[in-house]
């Protein structure tokens, strides 16, 4: 065996036994709970690049986005715990809404119908958000809200409108 082919195949026996160790101890155990999320986020900025890059059509925008923006919500829960899912699930009805707004934005197109889908679907999922980050205090204030339209319409029925139009 030539020094060469010496060289190679330590290497290779060195960082397979490196790998092995990693592995018993728990790093990629680790790696892959952490960071499973880039399997998302890669193609999803991968479709992006194709289409900027001239390869494919603007239609690859709508899952790119929608891939990107559902690997950061993956991060979220990763970082912050699970418990944060019932918080930004909306942000799944925002990501279909993201990628149909990029592929407007910048396929050239006019898709009159689409544009009304996607604001559609970026107010319910903004609205959905409101609801579940201010779920607590959103019902205390509409509870306050509707006793103060209540009382107001209460209030007012005996008067009439005393100004006449001449």
């Amino acid at each position: 065996m030539s020094d060469n082919n010496k060289l190679t195949t330590g290497i290779l026996i060195l960082a397979a036994g490196i790998i092995i160790l990693l592995g018993k101890l728990g790093v990629f155990g680790f790696l892959g709970r952490a960071f499973w999320p880039l399997l998302l986020l890669i193609p999803g900025l991968l479709l992006h690049l194709l289409y900027f890059w001239r390869k494919g059509p603007a239609e690859l925008l709508v899952p790119g986005a929608m891939l990107v923006l559902y690997s950061v919500m993956f991060f979220i829960a990763i970082i912050w715990g699970w418990q944060t899912m019932k918080h930004i699930w909306p942000g799944f009805i925002l990501g279909i809404a993201a990628g149909l707004y990029e592929y407007l934005l910048l396929s050239g197109t006019r898709h009159n119908g689409l544009w009304i889908v996607t604001l559609i679907l970026t107010a319910v999922s903004l609205v959905l958000f409101g609801f579940t980050l201010f779920s607590m205090a959103f019902i205390y204030l509409l509870a306050i809200l509707m006793i103060v339209a209540g009382i107001w319409l209460i209030a007012a029925r005996g008067r009439r409108n005393t100004r006449r139009s001449w």
